[in-house]
């Protein structure tokens, strides 16, 4: 089946890949045929300031590809270091939609607005909604490591310390 697109770009952390990450990717393979995803290096991470542990690159990695790879998808992906918000999408013109969350919509229109600066096309932004937990807030990594809720958002009654 046709896809909407050739080739889009996804970014994140995707610490703890969860359910919101693995939305967010399906959407990226549901409307893209060639997936470029962003997953930020060890020493962006350190500047986003996140309250919490984040697990390693590689270990990141490997939980991503082992996702892309239990679903057919890896022969369609390429996976980049991040060391910024932007990544390629400033310098490739290939890209043809960014798959964002509400939450994080806002960097993709500041993209396009350093593409247009850049003689770019501007992407389409395709918006997806946070993914809710059992009690209907976000499935946040924070959440997650704090003990207050699993990878698929059921609440658990314990809390772990950050």
């Amino acid at each position: 089946m046709k896809k909407q697109f050739v080739k889009v770009a996804v970014g994140g952390t995707f610490d703890e890949l969860h359910r919101g990450h693995k939305t967010l990717l399906l959407k990226a393979f549901d409307v893209g045929e060639h997936v470029l995803i962003g997953l930020c290096s060890d020493e962006f991470v350190k500047k986003l300031g996140k309250p919490h542990e984040v697990a390693p690159y590689n270990h990141r990695l490997r939980d991503l590809k082992v996702f892309l790879q239990e679903r057919g998808w890896l022969e369609r992906a390429a996976i980049v270091s991040l060391d910024d918000p932007y990544g390629p999408t400033l310098v490739n013109g290939r890209i043809e939609a960014l798959i964002v969350s509400r939450e994080t919509e806002p960097v993709a229109r500041e993209i396009n607005k350093r593409r247009k600066t850049a003689s770019l096309s501007p992407l389409h932004i395709v918006t997806i909604d946070m993914v809710p937990s059992e009690n209907h807030s976000p499935i946040y990594t924070t959440r997650i490591r704090k003990g207050e809720m699993d990878r698929e958002g059921h609440l658990l009654g314990q809390r772990k310390s950050v």
